[in-house]
């Protein structure tokens, strides 16, 4: 019996596992059947899929975001069926319809009409086509067709034109996205959105959350309605062409979290902005308009994460309250007009990862405090005024990947805790006035991608295999200190050695005598500097084989080289833009560059012979400098118009002969022949260069007459022909049209021109009129430059100019020079009153030819001119008391004219000698030996800057005495103009008065 119970419980137990099984089972189908729709794929919608994915082509080109692949390649119309389970597509779990479709970054390339198959899928939930090519499609207005919508994400896949109305009818969305950073090849940006459909928008889809449209063109206010949006969380609308004022009701948002307004410089936010108390944890209002200090109120923002205001017109100092905000993590106040000095409660702000203040004007000391935020990667002060030692508290952020101070007034040496940044890979302290040496513990920097210590004033012996053992080292700057580079060890490299494999490579003026050997091993150059060393001696032949692929810019100019060892018939770097050998002694012919290059400059050197027309060949060329060689011979006719891109042409200081050539680029902006032996007329084609600024022809043999039909070029700002034969009469055009609008500087001195010159031709409407006499920076030429070679070709025109009897050599001619000069030829008539409307004239010379008349008052208007001369003319009556006005006159010369009557006393005219009005038997009074007897002497007029004073008489009435007294009045009368405060005349009158007493002796 006991077997029989055995046996009986062992049969239990089994049906028990048995049915203990099945209930398994029946439970793992139920939990199966609920991962899977009660439905497969719908036909319709399957086919709708199949139909879209035919409708365009496969690009990878189409998608440039991180992991980008083809979804649509796993969608085969064998599993139609089975849809749901196709890459990028959700379906409803209980329904089985396609709810979701993500194919961002998935390739796709082509158009996508309003009756694509897309608009199919009436129940899509959520819609993201991001990062692909729909070839400047319009969004479709059958986008209404997905009542149900609620995420839309459009951003970055070349639609273009206006955004249909129709987004406005999707009441359910939560999240838009039709944010762009693509725009025209034209310039325009792809999509826009007017007034009206963004009013209609923002008042309809109340439901959303997020509204990303940056890079939209709106051009418009933004509407007050948008602080409707009581949900929202994320709003982006940076470079959006914004206008009017932003509406800070928004801040008020419970929600708002991220807050993006950069780059709408047409769009004012006002200040009180930072009052609110939204929740805000990003904050980018770069680039729109602001005024007045950033408020101390900014504290109110603590929950900020994120502060990005650069370029906004901020300005004072920097409130100490910005320590307050200490959730912030990224801090960028770059390009503003903050000054003062850091506060040190920015210290406090230890989670802070960035901070970025350059381009402001800061000034004092860079605070040690900065070294308490240990969590920074990145800190920028460059571009401002700081000054003293960089801490070496900087030492301790042991975080930082990248340190720019450059361009500030930083002394003292670098500190050696610098070496204990391991993780950095960026360190730019250019520009500023650091000297001692270089401290070796920067060789521990084994991170290090990128060192700029150039234009400062670093100095001793430096080993260079410091450098060269930082294999992560690829940007390398020395130039411009006075630092002794030690290269002895280099000299044992091989192609076996491991060193750093340099990018760009400045070792200008380190006193290097010859080329370094290290570099024959260096093959991905890009940009070499060794300008001003001592190198002499020819290039080294290994020197063609040196990063022959890479290299684009070479600079070895302003050293004793004589030449080339074997160089071939054209340079060997395909790659080269920029090659510098000016300042060198180099002989022979003309080396020809490669096709490639853009900027060719070996001027200054000993080059001879004729230019080979091989030069024509360089069809990307935009600068070319020849200039102060030996080069004789014709000029190839090609040479004006060999390269559409030919922006500067610089032949002067040679021996060319014959005549220019016969027509040019229109994109020609300088060209300088000066100092040749040129012949012939002018070629008529010139006019067609319609960017030309600067035109020299002076000191050759030109025949021609007066080239009237420059004045049409809009930018010509100077035009000289000074010493050629040029001649005739200068007529006005028939056309009674405003020309040479830019020109500041004319020369036509000694030529053979006749007739009345024209000033109301020419300079009617001129730029002379309305220059600006407290504005000083260079003319430029229009040559800006993609590759950074500025610092080498300059974009400035030099030019010789007869300035006050003397002539001066501008390496960079200012903005606010304006001179004429059309000395040493035929021309007749009187002086016109015109002249004095050109209120901006610095100098003018009319000497040498053969007017008539009185000199003009109206000269006495030229406030800014420095330098008059009408000497060697027939010019009669009285100087003008006026001229006395023009307080910065210190050259003036009437010498060998008809003038008569007494010569004015006071300010410039106190410093003039007898040569300035020598050969007029008319002229009376000081510095002439010939007095005016009883006459009174010519008063200094007063002015309305005198206030109606009688200063003046006052003054002149010392000037009488003081010729009849001892050197004791003289102290009095110095005294007495101390005492009245007019102390600007104080050193015009010192001169008259030595004369004086020397005159009483």
């Amino acid at each position: 019996m006991g077997l029989s119970l055995s046996l009986w419980t062992s049969r239990m137990l089994s049906k028990r596992v048995i049915l203990f099984m099945f209930h398994i089972l029946v439970i793992a189908n139920s939990l199966h059947s609920l991962q899977q729709p009660s439905s497969s794929c719908h036909d319709e919608e399957s086919f709708a899929l199949l139909q879209f994915k035919q409708s365009f082509v496969i690009n990878e080109s189409a998608s440039v975001g991180e992991g980008a692949y083809p979804k649509v390649l796993s969608w085969k119309p064998a599993a139609a069926k089975g849809c749901c389970s196709w890459d990028g597509v959700e379906c409803d779990e209980k329904t089985g319809r396609v709810i979701g479709l993500d194919l961002s970054s998935s390739c796709l390339s082509g158009f996508i009409s309003s009756n694509n198959t897309l608009f199919h899928l009436v129940y899509l939930q959520s819609l993201n086509l991001a990062d692909n090519d729909f070839n400047q499609s319009q969004i479709p207005n059958t986008i209404r067709n997905f009542p149900m919508l609620r995420y839309l994400n459009l951003s970055g896949s070349f639609f273009s034109g206006q955004i249909p109305s129709e987004i406005s009818h999707l009441p359910k969305l939560l999240s838009l996205d039709l944010s762009s950073s693509i725009y025209r090849s034209n310039g325009e940006r792809s999509l826009k959105l007017n007034q009206s459909d963004l009013r209609r928008l923002v008042q309809n889809l109340t439901s959303l959350e997020k509204l990303h449209l940056s890079s939209v063109t709106i051009s418009a206010p933004v509407p007050d309605s948008i602080a409707n949006l009581s949900l929202l969380t994320s709003l982006l609308l940076e470079k959006c062409e914004l206008l009017g004022e932003f509406p800070v009701s928004i801040l008020k948002l419970q929600n708002l979290k991220f807050l993006n307004v950069e780059a709408n410089p047409d769009l004012t936010v006002s200040l009180p902005v930072f009052q609110q108390t939204s929740p805000l944890m990003s904050l980018r209002v770069s680039g729109t308009r602001f005024s007045g200090d950033l408020p101390s109120s900014i504290e109110k923002l603590d929950s900020l994460i994120e502060l990005v205001a650069s370029g906004c017109n901020f300005s004072g100092l920097l409130p100490s309250s910005l320590g307050n905000l200490r959730h912030l993590v990224y801090l960028d106040l770059s390009n503003n007009t903050l000054s003062g000095s850091i506060p040190d409660s920015l210290a406090t702000l230890t989670q802070l990862s960035h901070l970025s203040l350059n381009d402001n004007q800061f000034s004092g000391y860079i605070p040690s405090s900065l070294g308490n935020l240990t969590q920074l990667t990145e800190l920028d002060l460059s571009g401002n005024d700081f000054g003293g030692y960089i801490p070496s508290s900087i030492g301790n952020l042991n975080q930082l990947v990248r340190l720019s101070l450059s361009m500030n007034q930083l002394t003292g040496p670098i500190p050696s805790s610098l070496g204990n940044l391991s993780k950095l890979a960026n360190l730019d302290l250019s520009s500023n006035n650091l000297h001692s040496s270089i401290p070796e513990s920067l060789s521990n920097l084994s991170n290090l991608e990128m060192l700029h210590l150039e234009s400062n004033s670093l100095s001793g012996k430096v080993n260079f295999n410091m450098f060269l053992k930082l294999q992560n080292l690829v940007r390398l700057h020395l130039s411009g200190n006075k630092l002794e580079l030690l290269l002895e060890e280099t000299r044992f490299m091989n192609a076996t050695t491991t060193f750093a494999k340099f990018v760009a490579l400045g070792l200008g003026s380190c006193n290097i005598t010859e080329f370094p050997s290290f570099l024959r091993y260096q093959q991905n150059l890009r940009w070499l500097d060794l300008a001003e060393n001592g190198m002499h001696g020819q290039v080294p032949r290994w020197m063609w084989n040196v990063s022959t692929e890479s290299l684009t810019l070479m600079n070895i100019s302003h050293n004793f080289l004589s030449g080339f060892d074997h160089p071939p018939v054209v340079l060997s770097w395909s790659g080269l833009q920029m090659l510098d050998l000016s300042y060198n002694m180099i002989q022979g012919s003309v080396l020809i560059p490669s096709p490639s290059i853009e900027y060719y400059l070996i001027s200054d050197n000993g080059l001879s012979g004729q230019v080979s027309p091989l030069i024509c060949t360089l069809t990307s060329l935009k600068y070319l400098d020849l200039s102060n060689n030996k080069l004789s011979g014709m000029l190839p006719q090609c040479l004006g118009n060999f390269s559409d891109n030919l922006r500067v042409l610089d032949l002067r200081k040679n021996s060319f002969e014959g005549h220019l050539p016969q027509t040019y680029t229109r994109n020609l902006t300088m060209f300088d022949v000066s100092d040749n032996k040129l012949q012939g007329i002018l070629p008529r084609s010139l006019a067609n260069c319609v960017m030309l600024q600067f035109l020299v022809l002076s000191n050759n043999e030109f025949n021609d007459v007066f080239p009237f039909w420059l004045g049409t070029l809009p930018e010509l700002k100077l035009l000289a022909m000074h010493q050629n034969a040029f001649h005739g009469v200068i007529r006005k055009p028939e056309k009674n049209l405003d020309h040479f609008l830019e020109l500041r500087i004319l020369d036509l001195s000694a030529n053979n021109f006749s007739g009345n010159f024209p000033f109301e031709y020419i300079f009617s409407g001129n730029a002379i009129k309305g220059t600006d006499s407290y504005r000083f920076r260079y003319m430029r030429l229009n040559t800006s430059s993609d590759y950074g070679y500025g610092p080498y070709v300059g974009g400035y025109c030099s030019f010789t100019l007869t300035n006050k009897g003397v002539n001066i050599f501008y390496p960079k001619i200012p903005e606010n020079l304006a001179a004429i000069d059309i000395s040493s030829n035929r021309f007749e008539g009187r002086v016109p009153e015109f002249i004095g409307t050109l209120t901006g004239l610095r100098l003018l010379n009319m000497s040498n030819n053969i007017l008539t008349g009185l000199i003009p008052s109206s000269l006495g208007k030229l406030k800014l001119l420095e330098s008059l001369d009408l000497s060697q003319n027939k010019l009669s009556g009285e100087i003008p008391p006026q001229l006395t006005q023009i307080s910065f006159l210190s050259k003036f010369n009437v010498s060998h004219n008809n003038l008569s009557g007494p010569i004015p006393l006071g300010t410039q005219f106190a410093t003039f000698d007898s040569t300035s009005y020598e050969g007029n038997l008319g002229l009376c009074g000081d510095p002439l030996p010939k007095k005016c007897g009883n006459e009174a002497p010519r008063l200094i007029p007063s002015t309305e800057e005198e206030n109606g004073s009688d200063f003046g008489n006052e003054l002149d009435w010392k000037f009488v005495l003081a010729g009849s007294v001892s050197g004791l009045l003289v102290g009095v009368v110095l005294a007495d103009v101390l005492v009245t405060r007019k102390r600007e005349y104080f050193l015009k009158i010192v001169g008259m008065l030595i004369r004086l007493m020397k005159k009483e002796k």
